[in-house]
């Protein structure tokens, strides 16, 4: 079984993903970064050469290829669960896990990431800083129908989210996670 992480960017699916990872011993994949691998160049500057649509192409290759896998965290980019063949593909053999934020704490944390280099593209044309709320109005439903459980960041360390997936790792096994 896979432990997938979805949410909206600035969640902690990279963070919590790779202290999950410590935890149970899974291999951590991040879909995004091995998105970049493949392109050989940062999100950002792919989607500025080649467009969101080109993106979205190479990210659901690269779902194809860690769906078929068994046994691993993986943290997804913000819009896999925008692709109704990448959550067909990844479903069926994870715990699917939402880590939800309120905007303004993922607008905090966007604010940090930026301060210290790390630049994401614009999903909607407008400041990333400024959309976030846009957003997550329109992934949130698509967050829910894809997801196992549901784990609210706020006010939560990485640590304190990755104990709670933890936990329903071991209910999921025991045939009783409930969320989502």
């Amino acid at each position: 079984m896979n432990i997938v992480l979805v949410g909206a960017r600035c969640s902690g699916k990279t963070t919590v993903g790779k202290i999950l990872s410590a935890l149970t011993g899974k291999v951590f994949l991040d879909t995004d970064t091995l998105v970049e691998e493949k392109a050989g160049t940062s999100i950002e500057a792919f989607i500025a050469a080649r467009g969101w649509e080109a993106f979205r192409g190479l990210e659901r290759q690269t779902v194809k290829v860690v769906s078929e896998r068994d046994d691993q965290i993986i943290a997804t980019g913000g819009g896999v669960v925008l692709d109704e063949v990448n959550v067909n593909r990844l479903v069926p053999n994870a715990l699917v896990v939402w880590l939800e934020g309120k905007a303004e704490v993922l607008r905090q944390r966007m604010e940090k990431e930026q301060q210290a280099g790390k630049r994401r593209p614009s999903l909607t044309g407008t400041d990333p800083l400024k959309e976030i709320t846009e957003v997550l109005n329109a992934r949130d439903p698509f967050y829910g129908r894809a997801s196992t459980l549901r784990v609210d960041t706020t006010g939560l360390s990485p640590e304190e989210v990755a104990s709670v997936v933890f936990q329903a790792i071991g209910e999921k096994k025991e045939g009783s996670v409930h969320g989502g």
